[in-house]
């Protein structure tokens, strides 16, 4: 079959839950047997999201080839059970950096070179690269944002033109929300209406609709939305609110979404097999035992919100090694500063099963996140550090226990006297020419494992071991300084993994401490693997422990 394209446009607000959107209408058409890809575009002028403010933009997901990209990305990966690559991930600044790139090099043969149709072009080539390099049946493809904005009219523009060449093998999706204002009380239209137009004066007219809505959408409401949105009334599509977005799949399933889907291109149904995912939303509905999980971070306040997307691989990992340990996670969010504010805070953290601190950038709260380190060590509490999580609980033990009192990272305290946590030489030179963007220790690497320790026995019982190696993502500039490796061992910790790298050295990549009921610690980023149907070994065995 020739290859399919189904873009994916919002309308109304932003977070009106495309990314889910795509990843479901991914599973539901996986299900019935066929091969898909997933491609997201971002509208920003950055060339990847490894230089954006998590507190802003959220969490910064990272593909196995090493691209800093949206959270979508990872949505995509968990609901596909797909490893996702670069050319998945599209930017406005990788599209122009890649347009003035071969201007320069007289790609173009010397003629003028023009916003439109050049830059379209480029999208439609990139979009293409991905069908081609995956050999997908169908290739769905994100637009951020909101239609109606400015940013993103060229990627609009690609997208027509590809419906113009391939009239066949291209359709589109409005996902859009209707409010029921309180006071009202009834749920409205119009602005899904003036979406739908707005996405009308930029060439394209929408296949299907989603209806994201708190409750489902009526007959009359659907009517209403056919007639004025210029479609049949059973291309729109009621998606009402759920408690878990791994619900939605089969909400789109009841709504036939995949079969319409099919139908549309020509193509016969096939029997769905998402049986799995039954299983999964069953399992959950469930569970009725709840463990006490704290999330020691730093990335949480937004103004006066708390912004979780700041973690969300994270919280998906614990979720999917909670449910597969027949339980469900009461999170906290757990603000490092108010430790550091006051010395006696640090106490509540008695009341939780287990801590948890992920990785994170720079200073600020660190000493507080140190303090939560030293309380899960000494009160037993099940521990799991990630990155920055593995850095502050060696400077913890080394200040604690090997009475290194001024230990720190120099990324923290360029003059320390004792810096256990260092940058390797070659990040140090990529600073000082101010190279930060896409220059970390990125994508996955391999971890040779020592045998017969906590780690390898929770790999081993996962059968994701290969040799004596396994593979995790890594994102951080800063690692164990080989100096301090003895006198840390000598007191207890073990480093119970490693990268053997081409000139012998070795980069410490797991810790934990022996008579500790659960203190394990990586210097990578496991929740970025971590999906529904297969949790995470770290975080499985934390949350074992937590019980």
């Amino acid at each position: 079959m020739q290859i399919k394209y189904i873009f994916v446009i919002g309308g109304v607000m932003s977070s009106v839950g495309k990314g889910t959107a795509v990843a479901s209408i991914g599973r539901i058409l996986k299900s019935r047997g066929f091969k898909v890809t997933a491609i997201k575009i971002d509208p920003y002028v950055n060339v990847d999201a490894g230089t954006m403010n998590p507190v802003e933009h959220g969490e910064i997901f990272v593909t196995d080839d090493g691209t800093e990209c949206d959270q979508d990305v990872g949505n995509y990966e968990r609901f596909l059970g797909e490893n996702l690559s670069t050319d998945n991930y599209i930017t406005t600044g990788r599209v122009y950096q890649a347009v003035i790139e071969r201007e320069r090099n007289l790609g173009y043969r010397g003629r003028c070179v023009e916003v439109v149709p050049d830059i379209p072009k480029e999208v439609i080539l990139r979009i293409k690269k991905v069908a081609q390099k995956t050999q997908a049946d169908f290739v769905l493809i994100e637009i951020g944002g909101t239609v109606g904005e400015y940013q993103n009219l060229l990627f609009l523009e690609a997208a027509r033109m590809m419906r113009l060449q391939k009239p066949k093998d291209v359709l589109f999706i409005l996902v859009s929300y209707l409010p029921i204002p309180e006071k009202i009380g009834e749920m409205k239209t119009k602005p899904t209406q003036y979406a739908a137009r707005s996405l009308n004066s930029a060439g394209i007219q929408a296949d299907f609709i989603l209806a994201r809505a708190e409750r489902t959408l009526d007959e009359k409401r659907k009517k209403k939305l056919s007639i004025f949105c210029n479609m049949p009334n059973e291309s729109v599509i009621s998606v009402p609110d759920v408690d878990s977005i791994y619900e939605v799949p089969l909400s789109l399933d009841r709504e036939d979404l995949a079969t319409k889907i099919l139908k549309k291109f020509g193509l016969n149904p096939k029997k769905t097999d998402l049986e799995d995912w039954k299983q999964l939303i069953r399992k959950i509905k469930s569970i009725k035992r709840k463990i006490k999980i704290a999330v020691v971070g730093k990335y949480f306040a937004t103004g006066d919100f708390v912004l979780s997307d700041s973690y969300i691989s994270v919280i998906e990992a614990i979720k999917y090694a909670c449910w597969a340990n027949g339980v469900s996670p009461d999170l906290t969010w757990v603000n490092s500063q108010h430790f550091e504010e006051d010395l006696n805070s640090i106490k509540t953290l008695s009341q939780y099963d287990g801590i948890i601190v992920p990785g994170g950038f720079g200073s600020r709260g660190v000493e507080g996140i140190i303090s939560a380190v030293k309380y899960a060590r000494e009160n037993k509490i099940p521990y799991l550090g990630l990155c920055l999580g593995m850095q502050l609980a060696v400077i913890e033990f080394a200040r604690n226990v090997c009475g290194l009192e001024d230990a720190n990272s120099t990324e923290i305290d360029e003059n320390t006297k004792n810096p256990v946590i260092a940058i390797l030489p070659e990040q140090k030179q990529v600073l000082e020419n101010n190279r930060y963007g896409a220059t970390m220790r990125l994508g996955g690497y391999p971890t040779i494992l020592k045998e017969n320790l906590k780690v390898y026995e929770l790999y081993k019982n996962f059968d994701l071991i290969k040799g004596n190696k396994i593979f995790e993502r890594h994102r951080h500039r800063y690692e164990i300084n080989p100096k301090f490796i003895p006198i840390l061992e000598e007191k207890g910790l073990i480093f119970s993994g490693y990268l053997l790298r081409k000139d012998r050295t070795k980069l410490m990549e797991f810790m934990e401490l022996p008579k500790h009921k659960f203190f394990v610690a990586t210097q990578a980023h496991p929740e970025f693997k971590s999906n529904p149907l297969k949790p995470s070994p770290l975080f499985y065995g934390f949350v074992r422990s937590c019980l």
